[in-house]
């Protein structure tokens, strides 16, 4: 990965966009920083859409795409966005009521056997307000041992689910969407961009596994100093702060170059 200072102001200039995670990217440990959020507004100015691209539950972005200065939210990884029409909340599902529900009885019997394994992994405190998956809390309010974690993961997976493990979430889901091909979706609908052309004309900032579709997917892929875990393909800059400031760093870079 290379510092910020090697990202070009053609390159920075060429963006429509910037997708971005929250926990431990634009939150620290959970809290928004003053710091944080008015970048969000400085890089709007700039003349870039904004969406956030989370596993935090739908709940959430119903939340944030009401009251944040973006375009939307793509939540619970990829599964379910949130975006304003006008003055009306809408919501984009790949699936579905009925599906969604025979889903969620899916993802019910599955947790069942996790937690009769492993009593010692509790579920996240925001659990209720979640669509599609269920997340377990690995590294938010409890500390799991990493062998606890994927020993659950993978009796989720030999229960025919599939697992996403972020900094402080393990998410069991039937979903087969990601942050990247949820993006995508959104970008598509909002601005009728075409897929392979928002790959190079959205850039994406994360720090953690559940992040690595998008690193792999964008051309801008942008990481803080606290990037964690093995994706497949890594992001190209990382910037010199942690979370929230490392955020508000490479907003401030990116409007300085966009000569805003």
């Amino acid at each position: 990965m290379r510092s910020l200072d090697f990202l070009s102001e053609s390159q920075a200039r060429s963006l429509d966009g910037l997708l971005f995670d929250l926990d431990d990217t634009l939150l620290d440990h959970g809290r928004l920083s003053l710091e944080a959020y008015t970048s969000l507004f400085r890089l709007r100015e700039s003349g870039l859409e904004l969406i956030a691209a989370t596993g935090r539950p739908a709940g959430w972005g119903e939340v944030i795409a009401r009251q944040w200065p973006i375009a939307g939210v793509v939540s619970e990884n990829g599964a379910v966005s949130l975006y304003r029409k006008a003055d009306v909340l809408c919501r984009l599902d790949a699936v579905d009521e009925a599906e969604r529900q025979r889903r969620r009885k899916r993802v019910a019997v599955v947790v069942a056997k996790i937690r009769e394994a492993f009593p010692k992994l509790q579920p996240a405190d925001d659990v209720a307000a979640r669509v599609s998956d269920f997340t377990f809390d690995i590294g938010e309010n409890t500390q799991a041992a990493p062998e606890l974690v994927r020993a659950a993961a993978a009796l989720a997976r030999q229960a025919g689910a599939r697992t996403q493990t972020s900094s402080v979430h393990l998410h069991i889901t039937f979903d087969a969407d990601d942050k990247a091909t949820g993006s995508v979706r959104l970008i598509r609908l909002l601005f009728g961009t075409d897929p392979t052309l928002a790959r190079w004309r959205y850039a994406f900032i994360g720090d953690s596994e559940n992040d690595s579709t998008c690193f792999a997917a964008f051309r801008t892929s942008l990481t803080v100093k606290n990037f964690r875990g093995r994706p497949t393909v890594t992001p190209r800059y990382q910037t010199l702060g942690v979370g929230g400031a490392g955020f508000a760093e490479a907003a401030a870079h990116l409007v300085k170059l966009r000569g805003a």
